[in-house]
């Protein structure tokens, strides 16, 4: 006993580290470096405009009015010093204002500086500091932000310069390009944080469920299996009970391998329900199973084909989700459910049918196969034209209205497979469809 705690707290302490990791991870911002950077950029910058102005103290027209400029840029950096230093700070309204301090700078330049110094391309008052400006727009808002911020820079300069000098335009083509790629490469640092951080909580969870599933391996299912076992011995009332016990089984396996719940059933429909095939497991799907519960939205179709796994039909999947749009799922989910019953019907109870789901690139195939009797040749357009429109409507209806297919291969004492195709075309153009299919049924 002593030696099984000892494993169970040093099993603890390592999940306890592995998570402290993971939160460090995701706490850490691939954009904060770039804050650091900027902060330091515009003091170091603001020490370089003002070794400027004091080189060129006399050579300026109005000394003092530069000086007064220079005066407020240095107030306006250090007030603002911590402003700059997280995103968080760093609003927009003040990043309209920084980009105004530069911009006052530039277009003052002609009014205290000489003709001569200028049409030189003796640099303005604030000098680089105006880049700080720019790529504060870059960090906190992207390329968009950046290139609108360089371009009222670049106006102002060619408006302090009088037209469209080539050392200038070449200075400027240079801080709108660095600008733009700077914000550019911010937003693949913001999507690239994101991937990250959602990679890691996939990770946190697929370590708990493996360590859900290896507790629940070593318990319940052998329990369960044990119940159906010694209820298929004993007969009677215990062999239901061993049924019942076999069928939670293959659902609680299907839950802890895959992550898969079935939707709630309540009370009154488990009395109700009359397949022996369909296990009843508990509520509270981890992925949404109900088309109504995504709004619209992306809709795993595993979550909805859970359900028809039992005894006798066996369910599989690629091991990752099959997204589908909301609507587009829960028809296709309704035709395999629409095909399951005429196994039941045609086939029997002891007939066993298999669910295979295939995510190709371009569309989602489900195909239902079965090792009945098969469908006669013929049989099919037959009862079309007797009016039993089930597969017509209930089946090929369905993906019809999606854009899909439904196609049947059967032979006589071979069994039958149906496949179901619906291509992966645009959500509204789904959703747009399933309303025009339920409007015409």
């Amino acid at each position: 006993m002593a030696q099984q705690a000892r494993r169970e707290r040093a099993r603890r302490e390592r999940a306890g580290r592995e998570r402290a990791g993971r939160e460090r991870a995701v706490r850490m911002s691939v954009e904060q470096p770039l804050w650091q950077a900027l902060t330091a950029y515009r003091v170091l910058t603001l020490l370089y405009a003002l070794s400027l102005y004091v080189y060129a103290f006399e050579d300026y027209h109005h000394p003092l009015g530069a000086g007064a400029y220079m005066a407020v840029l240095t107030v306006w950096t250090a007030l603002t010093f911590r402003m700059v230093s997280s995103a968080e700070r760093c609003t927009r309204r003040f990043l309209v204002g920084d980009l105004g301090i530069a911009v006052v700078g530039i277009l003052l330049t002609p009014l205290v500086d000489t003709h001569d110094r200028i049409a030189d391309g003796t640099p303005t008052l604030p000098s680089i500091w105006t880049a700080g400006a720019v790529l504060g727009f870059a960090i906190k808002g992207g390329w968009r932000w950046a290139a609108s911020a360089s371009t009222v820079v670049c106006a102002a300069n060619i408006v302090e310069r009088g037209g469209f000098a080539q050392d200038a335009v070449h200075m400027l083509m240079l801080v709108w390009v660095a600008s733009v790629a700077i914000g550019y490469v911010v937003e693949v640092a913001r999507v690239s944080e994101r991937t990250l951080a959602r990679a890691l909580r996939i990770e946190a969870a697929t370590r708990e469920r493996e360590r859900l599933a290896r507790d629940i391996h070593d318990s319940v299912l052998q329990v369960l299996a044990m119940v159906q076992r010694r209820g298929a011995a004993i007969g009677g009332e215990a062999a239901e009970l061993g049924r019942m016990a076999g069928e939670q089984e293959i659902a609680l396996r299907t839950l802890v391998s895959n992550g898969l719940v079935a939707p709630p059933r309540g009370a009154a429909d488990a009395d109700a329900r009359t397949d022996p095939d369909t296990p009843a497991v508990p509520p509270g799907p981890l992925v949404p199973a109900d088309p109504e519960e995504t709004g619209g939205g992306p809709c795993d179709l595993r979550a909805l084909l859970a359900p028809h796994a039992g005894s006798r039909v066996t369910l599989s999947e690629p091991g990752a989700p099959v997204i589908l749009p909301a609507g587009a799922a829960g028809e296709l989910a309704a035709a395999v459910g629409a095909a399951l019953d005429n196994v039941r019907i045609h086939a029997g109870d002891g007939a066993h049918t298999w669910i295979l789901v295939e995510d190709e690139p371009d569309a989602v195939m489900v195909t239902v196969r079965d090792d009945g009797p098969g469908i006669p040749e013929g049989r099919l357009a037959d009862a079309e034209a007797e009016g039993r429109l089930g597969v017509a409507l209930s089946i090929r209806g369905r993906l019809r209205d999606l854009g899909g297919s439904a196609e049947w291969i059967s032979a006589p004492g071979q069994g039958t497979e149906v496949e179901l195709t619906v291509p992966k075309a645009p959500m509204a153009l789904l959703n747009s469809s399933k309303d025009k299919g339920e409007t015409a049924r």
